[in-house]
């Protein structure tokens, strides 16, 4: 319950630090899921007490990150709902949206059984492999998509790649602003690299200014 007492500054304060202590909480358990409390709070800037105020306990603060990025999953997920018959270009704009919350997706995937089970996990990033599946399933009927692997282990293969560059990115080893990563994930699933690279180019390219 908000305390009615507290100012409006001190409210933004408030949120301030809570979401400097989710980022916080976000780097340290992706680069390490048995991070503690005090590492957090460390990596935040504040004292562990601080953290307490925030969240009641480990599994608050995890449930408040997996919140944050399930939110983030599904504004992604919303930017590629428009209808797309065509696989190729359906497939660019799945990865070109879950790029910028690959951080995010990362974390979740990096957390240990005791923080996030199965079935939440699945529930979250259900939405995103089912879509990665399904696209994989029309590109495959439509002959772009190479049919050797199916659809759904293939999606999860596709995820693999996509997280694994999100981790060179981290190490300094690659630099992307996602539409390298669309393009060897079109390649991945079996489609033209030229073809790859003209459907990328094209949906991130800026629109021409009418004068």
């Amino acid at each position: 319950m908000t305390n009615p007492h507290v100012t409006g500054g001190g409210r933004r304060q408030t949120q301030f630090t809570r979401r400097r202590i989710l980022e916080a909480a976000r780097q340290e358990l992706g680069r390490d899921p048995d991070s503690s409390l005090s590492d957090i709070a460390e990596a935040a800037g504040v004292v562990r007490r601080t953290v307490y105020d925030h969240f009641a306990g480990r599994s608050a603060l995890v449930e408040g990150l997996v919140a944050d990025a399930a939110e983030a999953l599904r504004r992604a997920l919303t930017a590629v709902t428009v209808p797309c018959s065509d696989a190729v270009p359906a497939m660019a704009r799945f990865v070109l949206a879950l790029w910028p919350v690959g951080d995010r997706y990362r974390t979740l995937l990096r957390l240990t059984p005791q923080d996030l089970g199965a079935e939440r996990l699945n529930q979250i990033l259900g939405p995103a492999r089912d879509m990665a599946t399904g696209i994989i399933e029309r590109g495959q009927r439509q002959g772009v998509f190479h049919t050797s692997v199916p659809p759904a282990p293939l999606s999860r293969a596709l995820e693999g790649l996509m997280l694994a560059l999100v981790e060179c990115v981290n190490a300094g080893t690659w630099s992307d602003d996602g539409t390298r990563t669309a393009t060897a994930a079109l390649i991945a699933v079996g489609a033209d690299g030229d073809l790859a690279v003209a459907q990328v180019r094209g949906l991130t390219r800026p629109e021409p200014v009418v004068a």
